[in-house]
């Protein structure tokens, strides 16, 4: 007897297993009975009815860190690593059962962490600032090495749980010193233009920063945007300007300022945005030097701020001298900085309402923030960090028009704020639809 088989080639591998086709066999006759299924009588007695075999074979494989954009390719697991439990592949399309959707809720739920401490950032800063308004250099530095003191504590401990592994910390050195020397530099001329520059100009330059963003990723990631990603950030970007500079002289703020200035501020934004790109091509690496693993946010952070607070150290004397301090001076501002945070009372504390509460709440946030921010953009990407970044300062706006401690008379609502949120919240939407593919449907096996 021949023997055939039908096979659908879904995975790697397949096993030809025979399969005996249906025949015909002559039994003995029975009296008519009602016909059961799959039975069919006849006048030669009973005949199996006949079935088509079809055999499937699937691999299944894990779906991967999606490196964003339009037609990104998706990190699966490396060689010799098992199946994941999240997609099965047809053919040379990978269709994902619940991965996809799992990750469009944990990236959902990073967004709206990220722009709640996004909104606290912004508000508790300006709250640190009226204890500290005659020490904001201060404030920097503290937040600046406070942060290698507290990442490097719990890089430790995570090492002796087990979070941190050698590996990590064995990972090349060179890419968080460029890191440290982005942020060095960014702060410095960040610094400069800012003591020029006043007003809504300063918010509406760092729009900037999302273009940045998206051309960076594009030349260093391979990254290609569908038009309406492109559109989505086009008019976030539009939504913000409207909404902060409506109703402001940040044009005429602009235009006094100078062209060199501006040009600064948008320098700094330039280092800013290619300190995050750095920043996802140290996971993406890291993801292929752990064989699928990827560096814990901690060891990212630790060293990255520690050679931040090194090129701060060489550039305390230019700093320094940004903020009108002689550097001869720098040991004294720092001391009376001091005492006005801590608010032990006396003569150089007076003034110093709120301290240390308001300034250790404002560097707590900061320090939350910065953790969500590194986090999301390593599960999703720059561009939208950046975006969810954005989202928050509209909010912070409309959190100043309340009556905030402190703050004495709440501002008023700039005239565009509502129609430059409303075109900031489409900007989001059109950025994060995704339009269907139908290509993406399984064929059906023909017969």
């Amino acid at each position: 007897m021949t023997s055939y088989y039908r096979r659908l080639t879904v995975g790697p591998t397949v096993l030809n297993i025979p399969v005996q086709p249906p025949t015909k066999s002559k039994l003995p006759v029975f009296p008519p009975r009602r016909p059961y299924n799959n039975i069919i009588q006849s006048s030669f007695g009973i005949t199996l009815r006949s079935r088509k075999c079809w055999r499937v074979e699937a691999t299944v494989r894990s779906a991967g860190r999606s490196e964003g954009g339009d037609g990104a390719k998706k990190v699966g697991p490396g060689p010799g690593q098992g199946p994941g439990p999240c997609s099965y592949s047809v053919e040379d399309r990978t269709v994902e059962v619940g991965s996809k959707r799992d990750r469009t809720v944990e990236v959902a739920v990073a967004v709206a962490v990220t722009v709640v401490l996004g909104v606290g950032n912004r508000v508790l800063y300006k709250l640190a600032l009226v204890p500290l308004k005659h020490y904001p250099f201060f404030l920097a530095q503290l937040a600046t090495f406070g942060y290698v003191l507290v990442y490097f504590s719990v890089m430790y401990l995570r090492y002796h749980a087990g979070i941190v592994t050698h590996e990590m910390l064995s990972m090349p050195k060179a890419p968080y010193l460029v890191i440290g020397l982005l942020e060095a530099l960014a702060a410095a001329t960040g610094m400069a233009a800012g003591a020029i520059l006043s007003g809504a100009s300063i918010p509406i330059l760092s729009q900037t920063f999302l273009v940045w963003q998206i051309l960076l990723s594009t030349i260093f990631l391979g990254r290609r945007y569908r038009v309406n990603q492109l559109l989505g950030c086009f008019l976030v970007t539009v939504g913000v300007v409207i909404t902060v500079a409506s109703g402001s002289s940040s044009g005429h703020s602009l235009k006094e300022a100078g062209i060199f200035w501006s040009l600064m501020m948008i320098v700094s934004f330039l280092l800013q945005a290619t300190d995050t790109v750095r920043k996802e091509v140290i996971f993406l690496d890291a993801e292929k030097r752990l064989k699928g693993g990827s560096v814990d946010l901690f060891v990212v952070n630790s060293y990255g701020s520690a050679f931040q607070a090194l090129f701060i150290c060489l550039l305390l004397p230019f700093l320094s001298k940004l903020w009108g301090i002689p550097f001869s001076q720098l040991p004294n501002y720092l001391k009376d900085g001091a005492a006005c945070f801590l608010n032990m009372g006396g003569t150089l504390s007076s003034g110093c309402d709120g301290a240390p509460l308001l300034p250790l709440l404002f560097i707590i946030v900061n320090m939350g923030f910065n953790i969500a921010l590194l986090h999301l953009l390593k599960i999703s990407s720059a561009v939208v960090s950046s975006l969810a970044s954005t989202f928050s300062v509209p909010i912070s706006v409309y959190i100043f028009t309340l009556p905030l401690p402190y703050l004495g008379v709440a501002s008023s609502l700039p005239a565009g704020f509502v129609a430059g949120a409303i075109i900031l919240v489409m900007g989001l939407l059109i950025y994060a639809w995704s339009p269907s593919d139908p290509s993406s449907a399984i064929p059906s096996p023909s017969s």
